[in-house]
């Protein structure tokens, strides 16, 4: 049994795949894989003067806090600190860490610091939802920006310098939470869909020779592991990832108004149908007159008014009839035809819906 499963398993790396198919790494999770938000609230010091107000009591509170626990007792009303901000400190545990990793963390004021370039983040305990300190962080900031403000008020900021990043500056303490059962894998679909589902689950039991897949919902297929591999799931994990299925995507036309960019989905398809399109130009020209009554010498003032010039003009469209088009390229052919510009083509494209000769979705950004 060992040897059979084995020479399943090879040949899923080997199984030959369509042009387009995607490999299910790509198109599903595995259920238990999942990172987890951390938050954390700390100090940055080593700042040249563009730290928060002295007069913080967030500051102020914060460094009489972090003095207490080092062995110095000070009231916070006696801390005058300009080289210092308040910050929260966040980071993305990922699924399975364990203790000694390091992570990235991203920095950033919640104060009125005007920018944290060459500060140090003074160790923080960052936290997940549970309230449980998973990650202490730590480490020189590198912002990629500057602020510098001039006596008389003159002032240049590059970037943002309000929030900075650290690499590897924070270490796991605990490891993530996780749960993983050795008798089923479930993958979860990026994009939950009937179609998709089934081909995925098509897709494993047509690699593995088994009917081990179960479609649960259009979101999720169950796989069963067989009892000879629940001691190497993730080898098994490692199979279903490398398998391909065809997705089935939604025919779908996504429009952005405010840049006039349309993109057309591979299922989009229409039908035969008339379209007349015309311009409509506005052109207002805006200006001054001045007038000056009797001339110099007679004493009359010179007056200002405003003068407007409209211009309409009206573009005709001829009524051309679009054929059948039941490819991308069809459709682009026949919309190219009528020499309609990019923003033009958004109400071409929400007419053709509205006429029922485009059989796609119209989604505006």
């Amino acid at each position: 049994m060992r040897k059979v499963i084995l020479m399943f398993i090879t040949t899923a790396f080997l199984w030959p795949s369509p042009a387009d198919a995607s490999r299910l790494k790509d198109l599903v999770e595995i259920e238990g894989f999942r990172s987890n938000k951390l938050v954390g609230y700390g100090l940055v010091v080593g700042l040249s003067g563009t730290g928060d107000s002295g007069s913080s009591v967030l500051v102020k509170q914060s460094m009489a806090n972090l003095l207490k626990r080092l062995g110095t007792r000070v009231t916070a009303k006696d801390i005058k600190a300009k080289n210092v901000a308040v910050v929260l400190v966040t980071a993305e545990l990922p699924a399975f860490a364990r203790p000694g990793m390091k992570m990235d963390v991203l920095v950033s004021s919640s104060g009125e610091a005007k920018s944290l370039q060459g500060g140090v983040l003074i160790a923080t305990a960052l936290k997940g939802p549970d309230r449980k300190t998973y990650a202490i962080a730590q480490g020189a900031m590198s912002s990629g920006g500057f602020a510098v403000k001039g006596l008389s008020g003159s002032s240049s900021v590059k970037n943002h310098p309000t929030a900075g990043r650290i690499p590897g500056g924070a270490m796991v303490e605990v490891a993530a939470p996780t749960k993983f059962r050795s008798d089923k894998v479930t993958l979860l679909l990026k994009e939950p869909d009937f179609t998709t589902a089934s081909r995925i689950a098509k897709a494993i039991d047509a690699t593995l020779s088994s009917e081990v897949a179960i479609v649960r919902d259009p979101g999720s297929v169950t796989v069963m592991i067989h009892p000879e591999w629940r001691a190497r799931a993730v080898h098994f994990v490692a199979t279903l990832e490398s398998i391909h299925a065809i997705p089935d995507v939604p025919a779908r036309v996504i429009v952005d108004e405010r840049t006039g960019t349309v993109v057309v989905g591979a299922g989009v398809t229409l039908s035969s149908v008339a379209v007349a399109h015309g311009a409509l130009t506005v052109t207002v020209a805006e200006g001054t007159t001045i007038s000056q009554p009797g001339g110099i010498l007679s004493g009359g003032e010179t007056a200002t008014a405003r003068d407007s010039k409209l211009q309409v003009t009206e573009e005709t469209g001829d009524l051309r009839v679009i054929p059948n088009a039941t490819t991308v390229g069809d459709v682009a052919s026949a919309l190219n035809a009528l020499g309609a510009k990019p923003r033009d083509l958004v109400s071409i494209f929400q007419a053709l819906k509205a006429a029922g000769a485009l059989r796609a979705e119209i989604q505006i950004l």
